[in-house]
């Protein structure tokens, strides 16, 4: 089933990739990386995601995550219209570290 809203939560999307049903996927750029990522996300910068379409899962929901939500919502708009079912995490990962999801760092 799709889902109708293209922002959710971190909280949301922490809760669909524990569990399974979600993929995290983080379109910031490598050198961002370093400071830190949702724990577990695949990484695939905005740019490179229209050559990395076979990298995204189709078979669970794509929660994509930026900086600060601007380019995950474009990832998610791109996505939605190849027809994935793709949401933008509301505040990227600003948000997700200020509510003490987890994390890694490193590229």
């Amino acid at each position: 089933m799709t889902n109708t809203s293209l922002d959710i939560t971190p909280q949301q999307a922490h809760l669909d990739a524990t569990d399974g049903s979600a993929v995290i996927v983080d379109v910031r750029e490598p050198w961002e990386w370093e400071a830190g990522s949702a724990a577990g996300a695949l990484r695939i910068s905005l740019h490179e995601l229209p050559s990395r379409l076979d990298d995204v899962p189709r078979d669970r929901r794509v929660h994509c995550i930026c900086a600060s939500g601007n380019r995950s919502r474009m990832a998610a708009e791109f996505l939605r219209d190849r027809g994935f079912d793709a949401t933008s995490v509301s505040g990227g990962t600003a948000a997700w570290m200020l509510h003490r999801l987890p994390a890694e760092r490193g590229a």
